[in-house]
């Protein structure tokens, strides 16, 4: 099952609202689980971290687990760590990236924020997140 438009959208909007109250100016992107980008909003930032969030999201949801995660996986593969970073067509494993499941735990999409702090990014992306749980 994948995410469909209405239910991203209502991450998405989750998410605006966490980014507008901590006054960040992020990206935020909305993937399903092809990777496949649905929703998107870019609220002032800079120009560079829009392909991060895609990038984040997609790191997110073709591997199951959150970006930063995927971090930890990767930093211990040791020379094995360049071979996987640049697989996919480039990931990108720092926080940030957020799977999304449904009701009954499966993963139907991913949400990342780009334009924070790792953390304050995780926390954006999370807002969203947790919405559809």
């Amino acid at each position: 099952m994948n995410i469909n438009y209405n239910e991203a959208t209502k991450a998405l909007n989750a998410s605006i609202e966490k980014a507008k109250a901590l006054n960040i100016p992020v990206s935020i992107a909305v993937v399903d689980t092809g990777g496949h980008l649905v929703a998107f909003a870019r609220l002032e930032s800079v120009f560079g971290v829009i392909e991060f969030a895609v990038k984040k999201a997609k790191t997110a949801v073709m591997f199951g687990v959150d970006s930063d995660v995927m971090g930890t996986i990767v930093s211990g593969a040791d020379i094995h760590g360049y071979g996987m970073l640049n697989s996919n067509d480039g990931l990108l494993t720092i926080a940030g990236g957020v799977v999304i499941k449904n009701k009954e735990g499966k993963i139907i999409g991913a949400i990342a924020s780009s334009g924070g702090s790792p953390e304050q990014d995780k926390e954006i992306a999370s807002a969203g997140a947790v919405l559809l749980n």
